[in-house]
């Protein structure tokens, strides 16, 4: 018999997979990149940002835990902490710091309102509720393994194809304006934040099967 915080998880991890879908669609309109959000490239070219990815990632993960749920199989919970810490990052930087730089854009409309904030804020409330295994500090740095991966992608790309200027950048986020040491910085920084983001959310968890506990949920 399925208990009351199973049939929820089974219920927004459907969700996430179906914002995530809604969000691609929009995002491919021929018109996105008109819209005056963050998203100012056209179609599939869209997939260079982390923002996407990550979303892409966290309904791949989402459709694999229903598939694991559905066999009766326990699913690895560092896959989970690991999608639900990169689009939490893409909500927070967001949130605050993209956000607050450019108030002229819209950075919560067309496919930006799923991957900025719908997808994010639902994949965090699943993983609270989340029946899964706390991870010991010393393993939640893998977590981070995403932005660390773009990071190098994103990075070696310039040094291969170069910086580049207007709409052709390789720099689209404008992280090496003020240079590379500034731009491995930034980085860093975000790589620290992914990490610190997991373990928040690991302690978010935590918190929440203890009420659940309470609750008896």
């Amino acid at each position: 018999m399925r208990s009351k915080r199973n049939v929820l998880s089974i219920i927004l991890n459907i969700l996430i997979i179906v914002f995530v879908v809604v969000g691609t669609v929009v995002m491919l309109r021929p018109r996105q990149a008109a819209d005056g959000s963050m998203l100012v490239s056209r179609g599939w070219r869209n997939l260079r940002y982390f923002t996407v990815l990550s979303n892409e990632f966290c309904g791949i993960v989402s459709v694999l835990w229903l598939v694991y749920y559905i066999r009766g199989k326990h699913f690895p919970a560092l896959l989970k902490l690991m999608s639900v810490a990169a689009v939490a990052l893409t909500f927070v930087v967001v949130a605050f710091f993209f956000a607050p730089a450019n108030p002229q854009r819209n950075l919560y409309q067309g496919g930006n309102l799923w991957f900025h904030l719908i997808v994010p804020v639902t994949a965090m409330i699943e993983f609270g509720i989340l029946d899964t295994d706390i991870l010991p500090v010393k393993k939640t740095w893998i977590a981070a393994l995403p932005s660390l991966v773009y990071g190098l992608g994103y990075l070696v790309n310039i040094l291969v194809s170069g910086v580049g200027s207007g709409r052709s950048s390789n720099d689209w986020y404008g992280f090496l304006t003020w240079g590379y040491p500034t731009g491995f910085a930034i980085f860093a920084f975000t790589i620290l934040m992914n990490w610190l983001i997991a373990c928040l959310m690991q302690l978010f968890n935590k918190i929440c099967q203890r009420v659940m506990l309470f609750l008896h949920f």
